[in-house]
């Protein structure tokens, strides 16, 4: 088990009654912890600023697949991108949306990169990247 080191933290009064309310809508155990994920969500989100550092996170797209070539576009880019995309799971929404996940690890440029472009291909209605950590260095 890792040592628990103990330091304090000062806070104005305004600032520490908005924290508790916040620990109190996220339900966190304790002041503690919400800082522990506080600190984990910014070295997290440095680890994204690195050139070099091994990223993970996920792609989720919405799209119409009726939209003519849409569905040979998105299998041929995720062909071509097989050495960041990891998996991918893909759901119908309606008679006309499908919803895919794809999970995707790699340099955080080269991701961003490839995100930008697959969220732009013609018929994606919406998308989104939301980046994580390998958690090797939290």
């Amino acid at each position: 088990m890792e040592n628990i080191i103990r330091f304090a933290v000062s806070l104005p009064e305004k600032l520490l009654e908005s924290f508790d309310k916040l620990i109190a809508e996220k339900n966190s155990p304790s002041r503690s912890e919400a800082i522990r994920d506080l600190i984990r969500a910014h070295l997290v989100e440095q680890e994204w600023t690195e050139e070099n550092k091994e990223v993970v996170g996920t792609i989720t797209i919405v799209y119409d697949h009726d939209t003519r070539e849409l569905l040979d576009k998105l299998m041929d880019f995720q062909h071509h991108h097989n050495d960041i995309i990891v998996s991918s799971t893909h759901i119908h929404l309606d008679n006309h949306n499908c919803l895919e996940v794809i999970i995707v690890k790699g340099k955080g440029k080269d991701i961003k990169d490839m995100a930008d472009k697959l969220i732009s291909i013609r018929g994606v209605k919406h998308g989104k990247l939301t980046t994580t950590s390998t958690g090797k260095k939290l």
